[in-house]
């Protein structure tokens, strides 16, 4: 599948999960059937049905409670959520946008490591720049993820995770003309040098996307 189908299949699932809710009559408060029932219904794996209900509860369409299952929120109060579902998950347009959005993300995770003095010397940094030397690569995505997950802003987090599953990007090894770029943006980060930081993030996108 490419990428330009795999953002298409997202939305039409999250779409078969919205008429789902419609043909069941499942009313606000309520509970939705189980990641399983749903998988066997419409025909997908449960780990794409498990990313399309996050992308509606990030949208707060749905909630999840703890050990309870999945529940039907009362979104119909909450118009701007209607308004971010109609722009995120109708249309399939938007993959540009959707990159852009996540990179925007990636690069305010890398200027707030680089500007703290404790984050910028967490171990994980030395970590990930010892791995580059002795083994060559690194997983691209659990590296961002990291970045985003040591600046501390949670919701960020989730955000990205979601335009993540919506960009189609898989994890994977970061390819051999990686390595100078992130090696470069690590260090800076541990300077503390934001221009040369995201100098080099955007020198590593330059290789990343082409």
């Amino acid at each position: 599948m490419t990428i330009e189908q795999q953002p298409k299949r997202f939305i039409e699932l999250v779409t078969q999960l919205r008429q789902l809710i419609d043909e069941e009559r499942i009313q606000p408060g309520e509970k939705l059937p189980s990641e399983r029932t749903l998988a066997e219904r419409l025909a997908v794996s449960r780990s794409a049905i498990r990313e399309a209900l996050r992308s509606l509860e990030l949208l707060g369409l749905i909630e999840t409670r703890h050990g309870g299952g999945t529940f039907l929120s009362h979104f119909q109060q909450h118009q701007l959520v209607e308004v971010l579902s109609m722009f995120i998950l109708q249309t399939n347009q938007q993959h540009d946008d959707v990159l852009a959005t996540k990179k925007m993300h990636e690069r305010e995770a890398i200027l707030h490591v680089t500007s703290s003095k404790e984050l910028r010397a967490l171990p994980i940094w030395d970590s990930y720049f010892q791995q580059l030397e002795l083994e060559g690569s690194i997983d691209r995505l659990q590296f961002i993820q990291e970045l985003i997950i040591a600046s501390g802003n949670r919701l960020s987090l989730k955000i990205w995770r979601q335009l993540l599953a919506y960009s189609g990007e898989q994890h994977d090894r970061t390819r051999d003309e990686e390595k100078r770029p992130i090696q470069t943006l690590i260090k800076a980060m541990q300077l503390g040098y934001t221009v040369e930081a995201t100098a080099a993030y955007k020198q590593w996108g330059e290789v990343r996307f082409n």
